[in-house]
């Protein structure tokens, strides 16, 4: 309890930079990812994230901040709902 806490008192942020490495403070975890997509929990909601070549360079769970780096290509806020169908297609590529 006493983690959640921490983390929530940060604020959610998200820096890009040139495409290649992106920042997101306020994480609470790490659902998945590959090399093409990361689905992250984050203060204010699930984050899905796309791209190219995506590498997790840096995870502070303290903090509550992740680095990737690679090219981004788009990043989407998504409801529970739809956290579920992407986790499965997640796993469905795996097991292709």
């Amino acid at each position: 309890m006493e983690k959640e806490k921490e983390i929530n008192s940060f604020n959610h942020s998200i820096s890009i930079v040139e495409r290649k490495n992106i920042i997101i403070t306020g994480v609470k975890k790490v659902e998945s990812f590959d090399k093409e997509e990361f689905l992250l929990e984050t203060i204010m909601g699930y984050l899905a994230l796309k791209g190219e070549d995506l590498e997790l360079v840096k995870l502070d769970t303290i903090q509550g901040t992740v680095t990737i780096k690679g090219f981004i290509k788009s990043f989407d806020y998504i409801d529970d709902n739809t956290k579920k169908e992407k986790e499965s297609s997640i796993i469905s590529r795996l097991f292709k």
